[in-house]
C-alpha cells in the first residue's frame, strides 16, 4: 500500500510517520508513505502556491498550477491511485470511508491550506474530497495523518493480529467497550467480575452490552 502526500509543508509528517506501529510497518514494506512538497510544482522564482481569489475576498488560494505539476511529477494524474482532496467540504471521514480506502492500491492525498484551493483542482484532478469533521483548521496536513493512520492499520500486518482491527472501536459499529488491566483492584476500585470468569459467552455479551 503506498501513500503520497502532497503538501507545502512536508517536513511535518517526518515526526509522526517515523515512529510507532507505522515506522514498523514501513521498516517491514507494508506500507510506502512519501510526502511531497507542493512548492516543487511552482515555477516562479518565489516558489508561490498561493494567490488572491478573483472577485475579491479574504485570504488567498492555493493555485491549480503547483498542484498539478506534482501530481505529474509522481505520476498521479493518468496512474492507478484515487486522488484525494483534504477539503471542509468532502465527506466526513469514518471507518467504512477508511475500509474503503484501504482496498486501493495507492492513495494521494491532497493538503490544502489558505482559504482552500482553486475550484479546477476539485473539477479536474481528485477523484474523491474527504474531511475529518465540522471544524477548520489551518491546513490538511493533520487531516492526512489522520487518514493514512486509519487506512494503514487496516492493511493486513501492520497491527500484528488481525484480531484487534476487527473488533476494535466502530468496526462493527459500536464503540469500544470498556478495557481493564491488572490490578483487579485498587483504590477500591474494582475489574468486573464477569471479565474475571472465563465464561468467554458472557464476557463477549457484556462487551456488546457495554460499547
Amino acid at each position: 500500500m503506498r501513500f503520497d502526500i502532497l503538501s507545502i509543508f512536508p517536513e511535518m509528517f517526518e515526526s509522526f510517520f517515523g515512529c510507532s506501529l507505522l515506522k514498523k510497518a514501513r521498516d517491514k514494506g507494508l506500507i510506502r508513505i512519501e510526502a511531497h512538497n507542493i512548492r516543487d510544482g511552482a515555477t516562479d522564482r518565489h516558489r508561490m502556491t498561493d494567490d488572491y481569489p478573483y472577485g475579491g475576498g479574504a485570504g488567498m488560494v492555493m493555485k491549480v498550477e503547483p498542484i498539478a505539476r506534482a501530481l505529474e511529477a509522481i505520476g498521479a494524474v493518468t496512474g492507478e491511485c484515487l486522488r484525494v482532496l483534504l477539503t471542509p467540504q468532502g465527506e466526513t471521514f469514518n471507518q467504512a470511508i477508511a475500509g474503503e480506502l484501504a482496498r486501493s492500491g495507492r492513495i494521494v492525498l491532497i493538503c490544502g491550506h489558505y482559504e482552500g484551493v482553486d475550484e479546477r483542482v476539485r473539477q479536474n484532478l481528485v477523484d474523491r474530497e474527504i474531511s475529518i469533521g465540522d471544524y477548520v483548521l489551518t491546513g490538511g496536513e493533520a487531516a492526512a495523518m489522520v487518514v493514512v493512520d486509519a487506512v494503514a492499520r487496516l492493511i493486513p500486518g501492520v497491527l500484528g493480529n488481525e484480531e484487534s482491527a476487527r473488533h476494535e472501536s466502530f468496526a462493527m459499529g459500536l464503540l469500544e467497550c470498556p478495557q481493564y488491566t491488572r490490578p483487579e483492584e485498587f483504590r477500591g476500585w474494582k475489574v468486573p467480575d464477569v471479565l474475571l470468569s472465563g465464561h468467554h459467552r458472557e464476557i463477549e455479551d457484556w462487551r456488546r452490552r457495554e460499547s
